[in-house]
């Protein structure tokens, strides 16, 4: 399957892992975890072939299914259905076939060299499953929330999230070519998918034969799927590998480290004895011997103990003091959105008033990204129009970072964000949010989704913003780092206008009003719309 050999994976100067071997064999579905920044994203890349190492080798046999965070999807004109089907090579078959009868129409002279062809195609397509295997390619989309109107557009036209899913569905089916028997290295593959999408997706990868590596903050999905489990450790650079199911390796961790902290009190306490013993007998030229030899064996005990595990470092996430504004410093009238003859939403009017909560809610595809990328400024509406009242400034976090330039530094997307203030001032939030160092001149194409989505809030935090537009903000965080998130938008005083599938967001927001799409209704806020958060 894979095997990686003396694996050295480096971020600029940093080490994110050191001479590390891993192996991925027929069966083993592992939970790749660790928190934002340890080099989750760079060491799937790598054992996907996508990336290359510091140092060592990795081998691979079988085929690979890779799901990045940011697929690249190549044509954007292609449609969603071919992208699909190009897994097995079937779109470029049903494509030269469908020309072939065209020209067989209009009697070309040319027409049993037609007909041979046809036949050879029409065999190749048979034996690569053919129809059925077109019906399976739409049964995965469904499930995964894609139904045929979204399967009938070109990738232009579809949200981050859709693509990210069309980039899942092709996975998948060429997996399934295969007898579930492929190595798939999954990348947050739960981003961006409603509940009923999620329970398919665990049940289909608990039941994959052959090797799967997953990055997921989704605990659940990890308790009903891995049976195996590396821990990549930002502080020792290693990875610490236990084949346990996912309850079993954190009980295992607790007990681990509740058994390290009672050895060392227990050998610090004996070391502390012999040391104060050895103290007293070095007052005596006749003891000096044997005190020495109390030291020596104070300092075995200690060097003898396992190395202690050090805490994870925290992002202190913030969002910035909103600078003054207007009772309604930002207004939307008759919003609406087509790609083609697919109606998005249609009259949307949003008041955004100082200080207010507001979330939008609807399923997958009916345009609440859309809208948050038009409150924006960063999409135009086919009609209507965004008013900007008096002071508004917006602070716009994108689910898909697409406000960041893969090219510029950490540093140089915060001296955009903030012109008034120095490098000394700006180096200070970003060490808040975990970027110190030579790390602040990484450009943003090699970070990882979690060190983005710090590096996106970072941004806002020196805005002075008094409206935040936030789609999907806890996407790509660890336990941990969610919190923090969750905390900034309970504290924030200005206006949110808030997207997200994140339950927890939405509670920690307290909205007073919903908009619900694609109809554009705009409600007062009742829990009872907490359960179309997970629908959506």
């Amino acid at each position: 399957m894979i095997t990686a050999t003396a694996l050295e994976l480096r971020a600029g100067s940093r080490i994110l892992l050191a001479d590390a071997t891993l192996r991925i064999q027929p069966g083993d579905r592992i939970g790749l975890v660790g928190r934002n920044g340890a080099g989750k994203t760079t060491t799937l890349k790598v054992l996907a072939g996508e990336g290359q190492p510091y140092s060592g080798s990795v081998d691979t046999r079988g085929p690979v299914g890779y799901l990045p965070q940011d697929p690249r999807t190549g044509d954007l004109t292609m449609s969603a259905r071919d992208r699909v089907l190009s897994a097995r090579g079937l779109d470029t078959l049903m494509s030269e076939m469908h020309k072939i009868e065209v020209e067989l129409a209009g009697s070309p002279p040319q027409r049993d060299a037609l007909l041979r062809r046809y036949g050879t195609l029409e065999d190749q397509f048979a034996g690569l499953g053919g129809y059925a295997a077109e019906a399976e390619a739409a049964r995965i989309c469904a499930n995964l929330g894609l139904p045929d109107r979204v399967l009938e557009q070109s990738l232009g036209t579809l949200s981050g999230g859709q693509r990210r899913r069309i980039e899942l569905a092709r996975i998948l089916f060429r997996d399934a070519s295969e007898t579930g028997g492929g190595i798939l290295l999954l990348d947050e593959p739960t981003n961006h998918l409603d509940a009923d999408s999620i329970n398919w997706l665990r049940a289909f990868l608990a039941g994959h034969k052959g090797g799967l590596v997953v990055i997921s903050h989704d605990v659940n999905l990890l308790d009903a799927v891995v049976n195996k489990v590396w821990y990549l450790d930002a502080n020792r650079s290693t990875i610490d590998a236990y084949n346990l199911g996912w309850k079993a390796y954190l009980e295992a961790r607790e007990t681990d480290e509740r058994r390290r902290r009672r050895e060392r009190a227990n050998a610090e306490k004996k070391a502390g004895a012999l040391l104060a013993q050895a103290d007293k007998m070095r007052a005596k030229a006749t003891k000096a011997t044997a005190a020495q030899n109390m030291a020596k064996r104070a300092e075995k005990l200690l060097s003898g103990l396992e190395e202690e595990r050090v805490s994870d470092k925290v992002a202190k996430v913030r969002f910035p003091a909103p600078a003054p504004c207007g009772k309604t410093p930002l207004t939307a009238q008759g919003l609406s959105k087509s790609y083609g003859s697919l109606e998005i939403f249609l009259d949307v009017d949003v008041a955004v008033d100082r200080g207010s909560r507001v979330a939008i809610l609807g399923l997958n595809g009916a345009g609440k990204t859309t809208l948050l990328r038009m409150l924006g400024g960063y999409l135009q509406p086919d009609t209507g129009e965004v008013i900007h009242g008096h002071g508004l400034r917006i602070g716009y976090y994108a689910q898909e970072h697409e406000t960041l330039d893969v090219d510029r530094t950490i540093l140089e997307h915060m001296r955009s964000a903030a012109s008034d203030q120095n490098d000394t001032e700006l180096r200070k939030i970003l060490g808040a949010f975990l970027f110190s160092g030579d790390d602040v001149n990484k450009p943003a194409g090699v970070l990882s989704g979690g060190e983005k989505t710090r590096l996106a809030l970072a941004t806002l935090v020196c805005s002075g913003a008094n409206v935040l537009l936030l789609d999907e903000p806890t996407n790509n965080l660890d336990p941990v780092s969610r919190e923090q998130v969750l905390d900034a938008i309970a504290r924030y005083p200005g206006a949110i206008v808030l997207v997200t599938h994140d339950p927890g967001a939405v509670t920690a927001l307290k909205p007073d009003r919903a908009i619900l799409l694609p109809d554009g209704v705009e409600d007062a806020w009742s829990d009872d719309l907490l359960e179309l958060v997970e629908l959506a």
